[in-house]
């Protein structure tokens, strides 16, 4: 009877630990860590963005699932979501509570450029308007896309296309649009004269062609003076100005050259989000531009070694690490 029951009690631990063990295998999968990666809503630049880091993130062992969200970079200060994407000069108004955000996100964190934005000021090509120079010129009789009430960062780009000239919003006559597209949309319909322009985008193209018997669209050239590059950052400090040559094959620059604005386009995280999955995140994204370029072509513009420029807002220690670690210079 006594051997028995010790018989009885063995294999009713072992039975235990095989359980538990199980439990604990199905809890833990059950318990993964699940990264989430906020995104605009389907199409956008944001949307198309998270769909291919987090395909690469899967890759690499991080589970990550996206989220299309609007506004979200708030949620990532807050620690609501994980990780996100904004263009540069949205991320250090957000992380000052300055430009469009009435409130400091302290909490932001950068993990890195993922490839630059090109735009600029389009007008149709038989004004004339070919630089800022001559927009002055013009000014009291134009009328300028203004507003913008669902893309609130786009008039700061527009007012900094300004300021690069010494020009203001009142100078002209502003008709309110709704949204990026609506102001192209604008330009095209003859609504507008001057409208901000995404080099190769869908709908500046579409624009372009409804004013084909104008000549199309031309882009209005910057001053890339030291004056003009100063009054330009106030708007857009994490902006630049860079010179196009001409290219037959590119809307707005068939007819000649032009310096546009550049601003990069950017992952953001928070503070609370841990060293080591940031640093996964970063290394997956800088090493995974074949990837990342297959599933959205705008990553082709990627270049890893430029992906840590200066920023208001800080990086995070794990991007950081990574970027020691593969001899990125970082604030260059």
């Amino acid at each position: 009877m006594k051997h028995f029951t010790k018989a009885l009690t063995g294999g009713a631990l072992a039975f235990g630990l095989t359980l538990g063990l199980t439990l604990g295998l199905s809890g833990g999968a059950a318990l993964a860590q699940v990264v989430t990666i906020a995104t605009g809503a389907q199409g956008s630049l944001a949307y198309n963005s998270g769909q291919a880091v987090a395909k690469v993130a899967n890759d690499a062992g991080i589970t990550a699932r996206t989220q299309p969200l609007v506004g979200y970079l708030p949620l990532i200060n807050n620690g609501e979501v994980d990780f996100g994407f904004s263009n540069g000069v949205e991320a250090g108004y957000a992380f000052s509570g300055t430009g469009n955000y009435d409130r400091a996100n302290p909490n932001i964190r950068m993990v890195g450029v993922m490839f630059p934005l090109t735009t600029g000021l389009m007008a149709p090509c038989d004004m004339g308007l070919t630089t800022v120079a001559e927009l002055k010129a013009k000014a009291a009789d134009l009328r300028i896309a203004s507003e913008y009430t669902s893309s609130t960062i786009i008039p700061f780009y527009i007012m900094g296309g300004l300021a690069n000239a010494g020009l203001s919003y009142g100078d002209f006559q502003k008709v309110p649009v709704a949204s990026f597209v609506a102001g192209m949309n604008a330009l095209g319909d003859g609504l507008v004269d001057v409208a901000l322009v995404s080099l190769n985008s869908g709908a500046g193209q579409q624009a372009s062609v409804k004013l084909k018997d104008r000549g199309g669209l031309c882009y209005v050239s910057l001053d890339d003076s030291d004056s003009g590059r100063a009054a330009f950052k106030e708007f857009l400090p994490a902006g630049d100005i860079v010179a196009l040559p001409q290219n037959e094959k590119i809307n707005g620059l068939q007819k000649g050259g032009a310096n546009l604005m550049r601003i990069p386009w950017v992952m953001m995280t928070n503070g609370d989000v841990s060293d080591q999955l940031v640093y996964d995140m970063t290394k997956a994204i800088a090493t995974g531009k074949d990837a990342l370029k297959d599933s959205f072509g705008a990553f082709a513009r990627a270049d890893a070694a430029t992906m840590a420029p200066a920023t208001e807002v800080p990086y995070h220690p794990g991007a950081l690490k990574y970027f020691e670690e593969a001899g990125i210079q970082v604030g260059q």
